[in-house]
Order: structure tokens, then sequence, then C-alpha cells
């Protein structure tokens, strides 16, 4: 099972992108799935999160430009972007709390990351 993330860019201040994460395998479910990013020189920070059922929760940060989804059916996770700031530069990672597959039952996996570059 591995976690595979897509739709960085550089993009100018005030732009737009969707990322996505999509879960390939023989996979059954996933549970609560996440966007987190980290910047040069900071810690990974969680952005947002979704459960399998939906609920949705953003950092303040990103409330009111950026929104989480997912398609259960894809086994995808999204995260559209909108109103991008120079401070939104970082690397996303997705990140999937626990995925029941065919090849077993797997507990926090993390998608190789996606560069979000805003210029200003």
């Amino acid at each position: 099972v591995q976690l595979q993330a897509s739709g960085g860019g550089l993009v100018q201040a005030g732009g737009s992108l969707r990322l996505s994460c999509a879960a390939s395998g023989k996979i059954f479910s996933i549970d609560t799935m996440s966007w987190h990013r980290q910047a040069p020189g900071k810690q990974r920070e969680l952005v947002a999160v979704i459960t399998s059922g939906g609920s949705t929760n953003h950092a303040d940060s990103v409330k009111g430009r950026f929104t989480i989804s997912r398609d259960n059916a894809k086994n995808t996770v999204y995260l559209q972007t909108n109103s991008l700031k120079p401070e939104d530069t970082a690397v996303y990672y997705c990140n999937a709390d626990r995925i029941r597959a065919m090849e077993g039952l797997f507990f926090g996996s993390w998608g190789q990351g996606t560069q979000v570059t805003v210029s200003s």
C-alpha cells in the first residue's frame, strides 16, 4: 500500500492549486486522512483532516482558503488551496491513519510529499 501525492507547483500569490493523494493497492477502507506541510527550517504542521464519514477540520491559518475533501471510491484525498500566500510555501504531505487492505492493516502511512511554492 502506497500514498502518492501530486498537484504541487509554482503559483503566484492569490492563485490556486488542487493537491491530490491517492492510495494504491487492494484497499478495503481508509480511516482518517489528513494533509500536513513542512516549510524549510520549520516543523511539520497539520493543515487539514477529514474522517471517513466526511467530517473536516482545518488549521486556523488556512480556514476559508483551503478545503479538504475525499473520494472513498477512489481512495483519494484532495486539498483545494485558494488565495495562496507566500507563507503557504512548503512541502505538502498526505497521511492516512489506518488503511485496511488485502495486504494487511497499515498505520500512519505518509505520501512522498509535493512541493508548493507561492511567489509574491
